[in-house]
């Protein structure tokens, strides 16, 4: 793509490059190199097809392959350029090729176009679609190719490196035996096309059955999928191509009918007409070949008949194997092999073919009424514009007006009130979206809480994986903004981490924990309870308070466009004034930045304090709860821990029975009581009920913290962070602007540059609202040029297929409908009347502009 430029640098220092080819192309001595089914009668059949003399020369045959079009396509041409000039462009439509591979596609485009540029041969060669945006241009004798990418945007290419760029694409996806359905988009300027666009899709594959076909199967599937997507767009024209004489056989019928039942948009082209010709034996087959009957061909096709194609073979070059010397050569051989299957099917027939037939064989003729399509989809399209114009008028002018305004508004005394009134607005917008409001569209300014997480990070555990929350949480897959969405992120929050259960706790770390007394070396397991339960409440707990900080912070830094959304929405917004937009969205982040990172240091220290020192009122709870907790604990025999065992043994009867078994429980109980003590004063050897009496503590200590943490975060936040926004942060926005205006008002709105962008503003709507004018008086004379084409076209009637009711477009439809005041006839009549004043007006003399007026309000 870079080497472009340098090529493009040299073709321009060789003016004399296409003139010296045209001379050489014109050689009438070298016709060693064209085909004898070219040469027989070149002269007399291409003068029968093009329908002018056989003497004429060459330069006047190129004028009649225009066919008289030439008015019609400068009309279009600036209807286009001037459109496009407001980025409004009118939807012209385009042609979808559709048919399968070797059906003559891309060599039927370019017989379209006249002139070659592809690669065309056997196989799955196209492997992208191509979209052609051609534009007739009379000054350009050679094609002015621009290839349109993503990544270089629009540059000029030769066909040579055209050519190139799509061979190479198609050889790239064939490496990788795949298709794609991003379109080539190349748009060409030339004398010879019209203004139509035209979209060459990959051809259909016919795989066989079997395993062996796997990978052609697949292909098939791609590109079956990638052509119905593009038929499916209502405004494309689709030229179905049919290689085959028997008509029963619907091989690319079959994929357009899915979605184009009764082909009332689609155009049937039988293609390859010289290679059927030769089969049929008796003049009844080429009758129904060239006549299909309903049984066999819809009748409501866009057209009423199949059209009947050929393109003879071989490509345009210098090289041993080019057959065409040029695009001029190839054209001429297009039009002689049209005019030889006329010949070739009149001596079947044994009879001159009718109007009707012989306006359905060849390229030309397919054009013609392609053009002929065109040219009245664009006239049913003129009335629906005249709406258009008046309403980019008045917007011009409005905007005109206001720009003038805030010119005049650029005193320092109105600017500082300017800049109150748009504080005080953005203030109260502020408040509205954490009260709640309606106004800003959800699905443009909305998240849902998955889309949160992405951006604002979800809560994530000591394992790196997000906290789960136990029960749905309320409205997550709703799009929420402004205080909604402040209110999930915490209700997250409460319900994720206030349902988190204590860490897993390992022998290894009660055992650490333990460490010696300083007066004794027994054990204090309350202690160690407390030092386990501590670390891990403050190791697990800190990271969620700096991702709910960020979380906050995210929600309410999203309010900050939102508020300038609605402020837009109602009128209050300062344009122009970026300067000052800047300043407020810059204290507004400040504020959310000092205040998010003020709440977490408190809610750090209430962390600090309570993992710091354990109060057992405050840690667990009560003592109820305690002592349930160490219900649960069971001795080394199966008792509770100093319980008593009264289910002793059954020896013994009467007194002395009796005697004995209270002696034994005695016993038990005393043993029973010094092995708890044992187990949890001074051995360390850790058995199960001392691992279970810690586990249970540090369980009961660590949801103590858990608890107080929760509720004084969500309560510090609301307190500290939420409420300034309400209650501090206009206070403080209104001292750092007014301390700005004393300071340096120049440092706040940039007087210079406003006023320089408005003055530039202005020229450029006094400048758009002056092309509006000119485009009005311009469409009713193209108005007038499609009426002279119409009437025109009426008389010749019989040698082009004429388009049914039923084949307009219904966008047009409906669009002329919605007109008021009788829609597309009294728009028409309209547009008449005023183009024939502007016919009967001297424009260039003094008296034009009260002429534009009287015009423009007649039509208005």
């Amino acid at each position: 793509m870079a080497s472009w430029l340098q090529q493009q640098a040299t073709q321009a220092a060789q003016p004399g490059r296409y003139a010296m080819r045209a001379s050489q192309d014109l050689d009438p001595e070298d016709s060693s190199r064209t085909p004898p089914s070219v040469r027989r009668g070149s002269a007399a059949l291409r003068a029968s097809v093009l329908e002018i003399p056989s003497d004429m020369s060459p330069g006047r045959s190129e004028r009649a392959f225009r066919t008289g079009n030439e008015r019609l396509y400068e009309a279009y041409n600036d209807l286009h350029a001037l459109a496009q000039d407001f980025e409004k462009p009118f939807d012209a439509p385009a042609i979808l090729v559709v048919g399968h591979q070797t059906d003559g596609k891309s060599a039927l485009v370019e017989a379209l176009m006249g002139f070659q540029f592809n690669h065309v041969g056997g196989g799955t060669k196209t492997r992208r679609p191509i979209t052609l945006h051609m534009k007739y241009n009379s000054a350009c004798v050679q094609p002015h190719c621009y290839l349109i990418t993503d990544e270089f945007g629009e540059q000029e290419a030769t066909l040579e490196e055209l050519q190139d760029y799509i061979e190479n694409e198609n050889s790239r996806l064939d490496r990788e035996s795949q298709f794609w359905s991003k379109e080539i988009v190349v748009r060409i300027e030339y004398k010879f096309c019209p203004n139509l666009t035209i979209i060459d899709t990959p051809g259909l594959i016919s795989a066989a059955p079997g395993k062996r076909n796997t990978t052609l199967q697949n292909s098939a599937r791609q590109v079956e999928a990638m052509v119905r997507q593009k038929m499916e767009q209502k405004e494309y024209i689709i030229l179905c191509l049919e290689d085959s004489n028997d008509w029963s056989n619907a091989t690319t019928r079959r994929l357009v009918m899915q979605v184009d039942p009764s082909l009332t948009r689609t155009v049937v082209v039988s293609t390859k007409l010289d290679t059927r010709i030769p089969q049929f034996a008796r003049p009844h087959d080429v009758e129904m070949y060239l006549r299909p009957p309903a049984r066999l061909l819809e009748p409501t096709m866009l057209g009423g008949s199949p059209f009947f194609t050929s393109v003879p073979s071989g490509r345009v070059g210098n090289s041993k194997d080019a057959i065409f010397r040029s695009n001029e050569h190839f054209r001429e051989a297009v039009a002689d092999r049209e005019a030889l299957d006329v010949a070739e099917l009149e001596s079947r027939l044994g009879r001159k073919l009718e109007r009707a037939e012989r306006a359905r064989i060849g390229v030309g003729q397919l054009r013609r009424f392609a053009e002929h399509l065109l040219q009245r989809r664009y006239l049913e399209n003129v009335p629906t514009i005249v709406p258009v114009l008046e309403k980019e008028y008045r917007n011009a002018s409005r905007r005109l007006e206001e720009t003038q305004v805030e010119l005049n508004d650029l005193h320092p005394e109105k600017l500082k009130e300017k800049g109150r009134v748009f504080r005080e607005s953005f203030l109260s917008k502020l408040a509205l979206l954490l009260r709640g409001t309606v106004a800003a569209p959800p699905e443009r300014f909305g998240e849902t809480l998955a889309d949160e997480h992405i951006r604002g990070g979800a809560f994530v555990g000591p394992d790196n994986k997000p906290v789960m929350v136990n029960e749905q949480l309320p409205n997550a897959h709703m799009r929420l903004f402004g205080g909604a969405q402040y209110h999930r992120a915490m209700a997250e929050f409460r319900a994720g981490i206030g349902t988190i259960n204590c860490p897993d706790i390992s022998r290894e770390e009660i055992v650490n924990a333990c460490g010696i007394d300083d007066f004794h070396d027994g054990v204090n397991y309350t202690r160690t309870a407390c030092v386990i339960a501590v670390s891990k409440a403050r190791d697990l707990f800190e990271p969620f308070l700096h991702q709910l900080g960020y979380r906050l912070a995210h929600v309410q830094r999203r309010m900050l466009p939102i508020a300038m959304h609605l402020l837009q929405k109602d009128g209050q917004f300062l344009n122009g004034h970026d300067l000052f937009l800047k300043r407020v969205g810059a204290a507004y982040h400040a504020f959310i930045d000092e205040f998010e990172k003020g709440s977490r240091n408190k809610c750090m220290e209430d962390l600090q304090s309570t993992t710091r020192y354990v109060t057992w009122s405050l840690h667990t709870k009560s003592r109820s709860s305690l002592k349930a907790m160490l219900s649960k604990v069971t001795s080394p025999g199966g008792n509770q821990p100093g319980g008593n065992n009264n289910n002793g043994g059954g020896g013994g009867k009467g007194h002395h029975g009796h005697h004995g078994a209270s002696s034994a429980a005695a016993e038990g109980s005393s043993g029973a009581t010094a092995d708890f003590l044992e187990n949890t004063l001074w051995n360390r050897t850790l058995g199960s009920m001392s691992e279970e009496i810690v586990a249970a503590l540090v369980c009961q200590i660590f949801e103590g913290i858990r608890d107080h943490f929760v509720q004084s975060v969500e309560l510090k936040f609301n307190c500290f962070f939420l409420m300034p926004i309400i209650d501090t942060f206009p206070t403080k926005l209104r001292e750092e602007l007014e301390s700005a205006y004393d300071e340096d008002l120049d440092e706040v709105f940039d007087v210079a540059a406003v006023r320089a962008a408005l003055e530039q503003r202005l020229k450029s709507l006094e400048l758009e609202l002056h092309q509006v004018e000119r485009l009005q008086r311009k469409f009713a004379m193209i108005h007038s040029t499609l009426a002279q084409q119409q009437s025109h076209g009426a008389k010749g009637e019989g040698d082009t297929p004429k388009l049914r009711a039923s084949e307009e477009n219904p966008l047009n439809m409906s669009m002329r409908s919605s007109l008021p005041g009788g829609g597309n006839l009294k728009a028409s009549q309209e547009l008449g009347k005023a183009a024939s004043k502007l016919a009967a007006m001297d424009l260039s003399k003094n008296g034009a502009a009260a002429a534009n007026r009287n015009v423009l309000s007649s039509m208005r």
